[in-house]
């Protein structure tokens, strides 16, 4: 086996519990990757279920957490996330040649936590009386990782370290809101997922950084282009600054995003 191939493999798979133990179990086996094969890309990437149906971001109403059936959907959506997530990884895994060796068996640990996150809230959406693809949700993530498929400085600025990095934010407010709403399990599961996400962030920095660095780029100049080049959202406050420090951003970073 070959780290890459067995990665993209993965990508392929369209049942999500499969998916998702597949992929731990390749993350415990950890072959060796080819930094230098060259491996072309297959039709129909990702591999996804039929459902959930997509539809665009508009379109995917807005739950209260403080009912039943309310809450099932927003955490269906944070599912959705995370196993669009798995996906992500595993495209950044076998996408992209050239790198260390590290750099490949660093996406590939992210996606296996990516894999335990969505199977803590698959279990925790079954006790709410629901399965994962019973709302609609939007694809967001996979149109801008499509976006960035020939660019993988833009696609290490933009995905995790933009897109991705907005949990770093989101989820604080969104536990206070399940504390209230009595749902100690959606809390416990989501301080798992911002823990491991900020150790997600931090390696889409360092390997953000390593690519500018050996492009001769300069990372902090170059971010704000790479957004408007791609039409990469805007984030907005508040941000979590403690989490996104200990993610790797600089200062200078931290103060560019709070430009009005």
């Amino acid at each position: 086996m070959e780290l890459r191939a067995e990665a993209l493999r993965l990508l392929q798979l369209d049942e999500p519990v499969a998916k998702a133990a597949a992929v731990r179990v390749l993350a415990d086996t950890a072959p060796p990757p080819d930094p230098a094969r060259t491996i072309d890309e297959p039709p129909g990437l990702p591999g996804r279920p039929a459902r959930p149906r997509l539809v665009p971001a508009k379109d995917v109403p807005t739950r209260s957490p403080f009912t039943r059936e309310g809450r099932a959907a927003l955490l269906h959506a944070i599912a959705h996330i995370e196993f669009n997530a798995i996906n992500l990884a595993l495209d950044a895994c076998w996408r992209f040649a050239g790198f260390p060796a590290a750099f490949y068996r660093d996406w590939l640990r992210v996606a296996a936590e990516e894999a335990l996150h969505f199977t803590l809230l698959r279990e925790h959406l079954l006790s709410l009386g629901h399965v994962y693809g019973d709302f609609d949700a939007h694809d967001g993530l996979w149109l801008m990782t499509a976006r960035t498929a020939h660019d993988p400085v833009a696609r290490l600025a933009l995905v995790p370290r933009t897109l991705e990095a907005r949990g770093l934010d989101a989820t604080p407010p969104l536990q206070a809101k399940l504390a209230k709403a009595g749902d100690d399990r959606a809390v416990a599961i989501l301080d798992v997922i911002l823990r491991d996400e900020i150790g997600h962030v931090e390696i889409g920095n360092r390997w953000y950084r390593y690519a500018c660095d050996r492009a001769g780029l300069d990372p902090e100049a170059l971010y704000p282009e790479l957004v408007q080049r791609y039409a990469a959202p805007r984030l907005r406050p508040p941000y979590n600054e403690a989490a996104r420090r200990a993610a790797g951003f600089s200062q200078a970073e931290l103060d560019w995003l709070a430009r009005p």
